[in-house]
C-alpha cells in the first residue's frame, strides 16, 4: 500500500474529523434494523445460542466475519460462519483493520465486524466505525449480550433488587489505560445500593479488594467471580471482599471473568417489588381495592 493511502486511513485523522451534528441515520434505523455497510456485532459472553437473530442472520450471509479471536467461542464461529472467511482481529492494529474491512467491502463482499459480549461495552467499536465512515463505508450497531448479564443469570440472581440494588455500574480497575483517579470502584461500592460490574480486571482481583479493604468497605460485602459466563468451562467462584481475591488466585485465572460486588450478588433480603403488588392491582398489597379519596 503506497503512504497515500497509508495516510487516507489513519484512524485519528478520522476521530479528529467526526462530526458535531447527529447523524441523520439516528432517526432513520433503529438498533433491530438491517442497514448498509459493515456491521458491528456483539458476540454475546459465549454461549452461540445467546447470540442474536440479527447477529446470526447476518453471519449467515456474510463472505468476511473479522472477530475478536478467543474472545470469541470457536463453536459460535462453527456453527454460524461455516461459510465465511473468518479473520482474528488480535493483533492487529486499526491501520491494518481498516483496509482489510473496507477492500472487502469495496469490492463487494458482505463483511461483519464480530465483537465479544456487546460492542458498546469495553468494545472500542466506535473508533474502527469512525475510520470506516471516513473511508465512505458505512456502518452500525447490533447489539449482543453483556457478560455481566449471563453472570447474573448463572447466579440466579438481578443485578438490581427491591430496596438491596438500585443502580448498576460497569466499571474497570486502575491500570495499564486507567489511572488511579480515574478508578472508580471504590465510591461505587461505598454507594451501597449499587451493584458494581468490573470487566478486564481479572488478574487485579486481588489488588482491588485490597483497596477496597484499606478505604474501609465492609469484609463481608458479598462478591462473586464467574469465570467465562456461560462458556463450557464456565466457573462461578463466590466469596467476600475479603476472601475473593485468595479465591481467584487459588483458581489460577488471570483474565475473562466477571467481577460482581454487592449485595445483590446473593439475591437475599429483597422487599417485593411494586409491580405485582399495589400498582398492579389497583389497591392494596393484598389486592383489594382501596377507596378513592
Amino acid at each position: 500500500m503506497t503512504d497515500d493511502s497509508d495516510a487516507e486511513t489513519d484512524p485519528q485523522d478520522a476521530i479528529d474529523a467526526v462530526a458535531t451534528d447527529r447523524d441523520d441515520r439516528v432517526y432513520d434505523h433503529s438498533a433491530g434494523d438491517e442497514q448498509k455497510g459493515i456491521p458491528f456485532v456483539g458476540a454475546g459472553p459465549g454461549d452461540p445460542k445467546l447470540l442474536t437473530v440479527a447477529g446470526r442472520d447476518l453471519l449467515a450471509d456474510a463472505d468476511l466475519v473479522v472477530h475478536a479471536g478467543s474472545l470469541v467461542n470457536s463453536e459460535l464461529l462453527d456453527e454460524y460462519c461455516a461459510d465465511a472467511e473468518t479473520v482474528s482481529s488480535i493483533g492487529k492494529d486499526l491501520e491494518e483493520l481498516i483496509p482489510l474491512m473496507r477492500d472487502a467491502y469495496e469490492a463487494g463482499d458482505t463483511v461483519v465486524r464480530l465483537h465479544s459480549g456487546d460492542p458498546a461495552i469495553y468494545g472500542a467499536a466506535l473508533e474502527q466505525m469512525d475510520a470506516l465512515e471516513h473511508e465512505g463505508v458505512p456502518t452500525y450497531i447490533v447489539p449482543g449480550v453483556t457478560s455481566a448479564f449471563a453472570a447474573s443469570a448463572t447466579m440466579r440472581t438481578q443485578l438490581t433488587l427491591n430496596e438491596v440494588a438500585n443502580h448498576v455500574a460497569f466499571t474497570r480497575p486502575q491500570g495499564k489505560t486507567l489511572t488511579e483517579e480515574e478508578d472508580h470502584i471504590s465510591e461505587f461500592v461505598g454507594m451501597g445500593d449499587v451493584t458494581t460490574c468490573i470487566y478486564l480486571g481479572t488478574h487485579a482481583v486481588a489488588e482491588t479488594m485490597e483497596r477496597l479493604l484499606e478505604d474501609g468497605h465492609d469484609p463481608e460485602t458479598p462478591v462473586a467471580a464467574v469465570y467465562h459466563a456461560s462458556w463450557p468451562d464456565e466457573d462461578v467462584i463466590e466469596g467476600t471482599i475479603g476472601t475473593i481475591g485468595e479465591k481467584v488466585e487459588e483458581a489460577g485465572y488471570r483474565a475473562s471473568a466477571m467481577v460482581i460486588i454487592g449485595d445483590a450478588v446473593g439475591g437475599e433480603d429483597y422487599e417485593r417489588s411494586f409491580l405485582y403488588g399495589e400498582w398492579a392491582s389497583g389497591g392494596s398489597s393484598d389486592g383489594s381495592q382501596e377507596a378513592d379519596d
